[in-house]
């Protein structure tokens, strides 16, 4: 399971927001490749196998073909001899929410608020990749701002809804802090590569 490759396709109209949110998935080695619009992401949704749909629900709409797509792969069931499953994790702005949000939770489609936080952000990725069936473990980094000294607050509480319950202030993350964080990313996986005394890149 562990050895699936993992694609994730991005789906939203905003640069900021497509350029940084394929960076931090990039970073954690999954090929990633984004759309603009919906009939790209039909297109790319026909042409490749995917393990997570991250889709502006302005774009995908509440009815229409793509959003209806997204659903009935959430919902179907593994292929034969695979645990293998598509999901999809929508993104709502703020001025889409309040007819979003209680649409989405009654279809059981989990969701994110905009703005997004790319630490919390990263984290219910994770989890959602744990149902597709390509991760064996959630990925929960602890990571501090450069101008922090204690350790960030607990991720916020879901429910199977997908509701996040955090504040949202302070959640953005600027450029510097972005190249920060990637950083400490990147030496993160470079300590864990090196042996240790007397072992192999192998062992755990």
């Amino acid at each position: 399971m562990a050895d699936e490759p993992v694609g994730i396709l991005i789906l939203d109209d905003d640069p900021g927001t497509r350029t940084a949110l394929a960076q931090v998935l990039s970073a954690e080695g999954w090929h990633v490749e984004v759309a603009t619009d919906a009939r790209q992401a039909l297109h790319l949704l026909a042409a490749g196998a995917w393990s997570l749909v991250v889709a502006n629900v302005v774009l995908t709409g509440l009815d229409g073909p793509v959003v209806q797509i997204l659903r009935e792969l959430a919902e179907a069931s593994a292929p034969m001899g695979t645990a293998r499953r598509v999901r999809t994790l929508f993104l709502v702005p703020e001025a889409a929410a309040p007819t979003a949000q209680p649409a989405l939770e009654q279809m059981g489609l989990p969701f994110v608020l905009k703005p997004i936080h790319l630490h919390d952000f990263l984290e219910r990725v994770s989890d959602q990749l744990l149902e597709a069936g390509v991760l064996e473990q959630p990925i929960r980094h602890e990571f501090r701002r450069p101008t922090e000294q204690a350790p960030r607050k607990p991720a916020p509480q879901t429910t199977q809804t997908g509701r996040m319950f955090a504040p949202r202030e302070d959640y953005y993350l600027s450029e510097e802090e972005l190249a920060e964080w990637e950083r400490q990313e990147a030496e993160a996986r470079n300590r864990k590569k090196k042996p240790e005394p007397g072992g192999s890149l192998g062992e755990s």
